[in-house]
């Protein structure tokens, strides 16, 4: 479609070997109307097919931002503009028309700053400028009699109502440089904090230890630097270009301790979807392997007679473990291996994955279970997980419900116990054993949930259907594990006292 410029006495047309452009009217409305009063052409409306040239710009082209001087149409002549069609001299006219635009807006901007400190000095030493003032106030005070007063008029005119407005009261007061530098140097260092606060970096998290419990749920920078001096030597095969060791890991946390999806944490970290999805996996595994071990162990039977809470120490002086079980939903059905899921592995709903915990009197982690799918049996998890195998002759399980397992427990030469029964038989009141054993254990499980949300799900599918060859875990299986060990690191989780 061939395309001539609206403008009256400007016949450029869009042929083939042009260099000139052709512009829509735009479609915000006060820019719209502000270039249809450029055009100037009396009851005249722009249709989807109206096009303006480039050469009524002054730069050549249209600029989207509303301070630049092309952010509206100023350029018109009578004359043909086209470079095929212009007569000997019109670059020389067109340079004194930029040349005059650009001393009006000088001018305008001295004016703003005050006449009386330019005073009869500018007059004297500058007639250049006064002769463009004149021609300003000319070309705002005179009628449209031609194109180029209409266009000195539509060009300069609201700028020059704005910029009065903005200097009218500048005008009568010398302008104090110093304190507009002073409330600049303050608003630049309260942007400086304000991005220091959202930074990542290792630097800002170093002396701000509500930054790191917020991003790690460990309570200061000095745990984190030792988990990851813990952790440094089997990062060494890990080779990331854009994320340091220390981002690498702090990115994990942040997964696990806030729940951010990929997507979120690759924007905030400035990488892929995909590299977020294998750093993760990565170190989980290297944490699984290397801080689980070191943070979640079963302490020998002196250790804990030694620092058996007073609470135990009389009804139950050879407690080794305090078990329950918990669930976590996740979002889509799996299996493990080859196994059909039976119906009643489904809970109503979602289903959900179900996990043994021990917990030590003192209130640290000090077993785990791999998860199992649907509404499997306690007894049939506890038989299943190695928890057995952790027990001596002699000691004590405690718990605060039946869970099935006397019998498997006895085989090893251990008692089971339910907290407020005596010999097997429920008493007819609960007792504050009871109370305060089911306390104990679900106040561990809270918190190792609430310090990090990954765990009250629901997970996604692929941490929990990626397995290794070597191990029956599955990703987030190890995860559970890793927020167990984080959570041992911390201060003191909750004494039964």
């Amino acid at each position: 479609m061939v395309h001539t410029c609206v403008v009256a006495g400007c016949r450029n047309r869009r042929t083939p070997g042009t260099t000139l452009s052709f512009y829509r009217f735009p479609r915000d409305p006060e820019r719209k109307q502000r270039w249809i009063a450029a055009v100037n052409r009396e009851g005249w409306v722009p249709n989807d097919g109206s096009r303006l040239c480039s050469t009524h710009f002054i730069s050549g082209k249209q600029v989207k931002n509303p301070r630049s001087p092309d952010y509206v149409p100023s350029v018109f002549k009578t004359a043909p503009l086209s470079p095929e069609m212009k007569e000997p001299g019109a670059l020389e006219v067109l340079d004194k028309q930029e040349a005059r635009v650009e001393a009006a807006n000088a001018l305008l901007f001295l004016q703003g700053q005050g006449r009386s400190v330019v005073g009869e000095q500018g007059k004297e030493e500058h007639p250049e400028v006064r002769e463009q003032e004149a021609i300003v106030d000319e070309s705002a005070s005179s009628s449209p009699s031609s194109d180029e007063d209409d266009d000195d008029d539509d060009d300069d005119e609201p700028v020059s109502d704005s910029k009065k407005g903005k200097f009218a009261q500048m005008s009568d007061a010398p302008v104090n440089f110093d304190d507009i530098l002073n409330a600049l140097k303050k608003e630049n260092q309260a942007l400086r904090e304000s991005v220091e606060k959202m930074s990542l970096s290792e630097n800002s998290l170093r002396n701000d230890a509500e930054k790191v419990k917020f991003y790690t749920g460990l309570p200061n920078y000095f745990v984190l630097e030792t988990v990851m001096w813990l952790l440094a030597p089997h990062m060494e095969g890990m080779k990331n270009v854009k994320l340091s060791k220390f981002q690498q890991l702090l990115l994990t946390l942040m997964r696990l301790r806030l729940d951010l999806r990929n997507q979120d944490l690759a924007y905030r970290f400035g990488v892929k979807v995909g590299t977020v999805t294998k750093t993760v996996h990565r170190m989980v595994n290297i944490m699984s392997s290397t801080l689980v071990p070191t943070a979640v162990f079963w302490p020998s039977r002196a250790e804990l007679r030694k620092n058996l809470p007073a609470a135990l120490r009389a009804s139950y002086p050879d407690c080794a473990v305090i078990i329950d079980c918990f669930t976590v939903p996740f979002e889509e059905p799996v299996s493990r291996g080859n196994k059909p899921q039976q119906p009643q592995e489904i809970e109503t709903g979602y289903n959900v994955l179900k996990y043994l915990i021990g917990v030590a009197p003192q209130g640290v982690v000090t077993f785990v279970s791999r998860g199992v799918l649907g509404n499997v049996s306690d007894k049939t998890l506890a038989e299943g997980c190695g928890f057995l195998c952790k027990l001596l002759p002699g000691d004590v399980v405690l718990a605060s419900r039946d869970l099935d397992i006397g019998e498997s427990v006895a085989a090893r030469g251990a008692l089971f116990k339910i907290a407020g029964r005596s010999d097997g038989s429920p008493l007819a009141d609960a007792s504050s054993d009871t109370v305060s054993v089911q306390r104990h254990v679900g106040r561990v499980i809270s918190m190792v949930k609430h310090r990090y949300a990954m765990l009250t799900g629901p997970v996604e599918s692929p941490f929990t259907t990626a397995c290794e060859r070597t191990s029956n875990l599955s990703t987030f299986d190890k995860i559970v594990q890793v927020a167990c060990a984080l959570n041992n690191l911390c201060i003191s989780a909750a004494p039964l006292e």
